[in-house]
């Protein structure tokens, strides 16, 4: 599957069957088996991403920083699907990626992102409306900037915007009396 991650994140849907089959050193029959449709196959390998980055915010969840570690996810996350336009696709709402087949992968993330979440909430860290909804959002926002500008760092200064913007908002300080 690797060859064909590879690809999908070159060509992203483009990529060809008898292309990826040939990469991986088997026949067409093969690959057909046990990926019947091309879309089968950029499930299988978005059901792998979202699984890595589960193991991210996994080894996120130990940061001492709250904060820190929201955007060790983030950064870490976007870092490994940096230039993988298959994947970038798909964040993208791709309507041929079957959903259903990541669901589990994504509960998974869900709980983990959630709980780095709630803790940098408690903590005053981020701002106190930051859902794991608005992650994803972000998160999407991050790899339609790669996709529309391969190749350049752009996406960095997104993510520092980004991770800015999460900072609470400053209350005004109550005037002094006179």
């Amino acid at each position: 599957m690797s060859s064909g991650r590879e690809l999908f994140a070159r060509d992203g849907p483009e990529a060809q069957m008898d292309e990826i089959a040939a990469r991986a050193g088997v026949g067409i029959g093969t690959v057909y088996r046990h990926f019947p449709t091309k879309e089968a196959l950029l499930t299988a390998m978005v059901r792998d991403r979202f699984q890595e980055f589960a193991e991210i915010a996994t080894l996120a969840e130990d940061t001492i920083d709250p904060r820190y570690a929201v955007e060790t996810v983030m950064r870490r996350s976007a870092e490994a699907v940096e230039g993988d336009v298959g994947f970038q696709l798909a964040m993208m709402g791709s309507n041929q990626l079957e959903w259903e087949g990541i669901e589990e992968q994504k509960a998974v993330l869900a709980a983990v992102v959630t709980r780095i979440i709630r803790r940098a909430v408690d903590a005053g860290a981020v701002r106190d409306d930051f859902t794991f909804e608005d992650f994803g959002m972000m998160m999407c926002g991050i790899t339609s900037t790669m996709y529309y500008q391969p190749g350049s760092a752009d996406w960095r200064r997104h993510l520092a915007i980004i991770v800015r913007g999460l900072c609470p908002p400053v209350r005004d300080a109550e005037p002094e009396s006179v």
